[in-house]
Formats: structure tokens, C-alpha cells, sequence
């Protein structure tokens, strides 16, 4: 008798874990049936190709970047591309010195709140602070601080038609290092952004 209730106890311990598990996932927008799992469409209500996603990302970070004030300058960081999905990355190169790095991460995450983005992860680490954030058509896009404070955005797609992808059309506000990998570190300096900064 005592065995049996062992097993029943392990069983219905087992059994909450899973249901707590899926409940977050569900909060989260993972599962079928939620916004972000539908496929995002075009403007014609047609399903997106991976090129239409990724002119998509660019127009996510080309919003934000012209949002902070005062500006910062960026340049590409690479796109990679999966079976069905496209990642896009710009990385700035403007300075942006530790004393004004939660006011840059505060900028953007009130952008995306504005523009109906839902904020799904936040990283309040002083030295490498990011924010996560995701469309209700399961567009994925984060900035976070990296080595030597420089900052990063990277704009990812939901899975969608496969299809060539070319590289980006919209113009970096600097140096376009093109074919240059890594990136140097940021070396703008700016009145504002890069203040206290050595």
C-alpha cells in the first residue's frame, strides 16, 4: 500500500511540473494558437517569404535606430539565414559610455512598448544589459551590451517561405564596413551618448 502511494505521489508531481511548464511556455506566446505562432503575412494578406521578412526586420530596426536621440551612428552586422527564418543585425559604433547606458537601453524599450511590441526578457546586468522584445506576429528584435559597451540589435523572423535573400537596402548612417568581420569596436565619439567615457 505504501509503494502504491509512493507511485501516485511521484506520478502527480511529474504531472504538475509538465502542466507548469506548458503554462509558461503558453504565457509566453510559444505554443500553436497564439499570435506570435500564425504566419505573418504581406500587404496583400499573401504568407511572407524569407526576403519580405527580412525587408520587415530591417524596417523594425531601421525604426528604432532613427528613434533614439540624439542619434548614434551604425553600421550592418551580418545576416544569417535558417531553413524557413532570417536574422538581422546592425551594430552601433557610436560610444556609449556607462552612465548612459540604461538611458540608450530606456529609449529603446519605451519605442518598442509604443509601437505595441510585448517585452518578453529584460537583462538587468550593469556591464551587459539587453531587452528582448516580440511583434504580435512573432518577429523577434533585441539590443544588448556587449564587450567594451558597444551595443547590439539583431531583428529575427518567425519561420516563413523559403527564398533567396539579398543583403539589406538601408544605408548605415557611417562607414558601411563592408566585408569587414568582426566589426571594429565603437568609435564615434558623441557630446551626449559618450559622456564619461574614457
Amino acid at each position: 500500500m505504501s509503494r502504491r502511494f509512493q507511485i501516485v505521489a511521484v506520478a502527480l508531481a511529474v504531472g504538475f511540473t509538465l502542466s507548469a511548464c506548458g503554462t509558461e511556455k503558453d504565457a509566453a506566446g510559444v505554443h500553436a494558437g497564439t499570435a506570435a505562432s500564425e504566419s505573418p503575412k504581406d500587404t496583400k494578406g499573401k504568407k511572407m517569404d524569407m526576403q519580405e521578412a527580412a525587408e520587415r526586420a530591417d524596417g523594425m530596426l531601421d525604426a528604432v535606430l532613427k528613434k533614439i536621440d540624439p542619434k548614434v551612428q551604425w553600421a550592418h552586422g551580418p545576416t544569417t539565414k535558417g531553413s524557413c527564418d532570417v536574422t538581422r543585425r546592425r551594430t552601433v559604433m557610436t560610444i556609449v559610455s556607462a552612465d548612459r547606458r540604461q538611458s540608450f537601453l530606456d529609449q529603446v524599450e519605451q519605442f518598442w512598448r509604443t509601437s505595441d511590441y510585448r517585452i518578453k526578457a529584460k537583462n538587468d546586468d550593469a556591464v551587459f544589459p539587453a531587452v528582448y522584445a516580440v511583434t504580435k506576429d512573432g518577429f523577434g528584435i533585441s539590443v544588448s551590451v556587449r564587450a567594451k559597451g558597444q551595443a547590439f540589435f539583431e531583428a529575427d523572423t518567425p519561420c516563413v517561405k523559403e527564398s533567396k535573400v539579398v543583403d539589406s537596402a538601408s544605408e548605415p548612417n557611417g562607414p558601411d564596413y563592408e566585408g569587414v568581420y568582426p566589426l571594429p569596436s565603437p568609435n564615434v565619439r558623441s557630446d551626449y551618448w559618450s559622456a564619461g567615457a574614457s
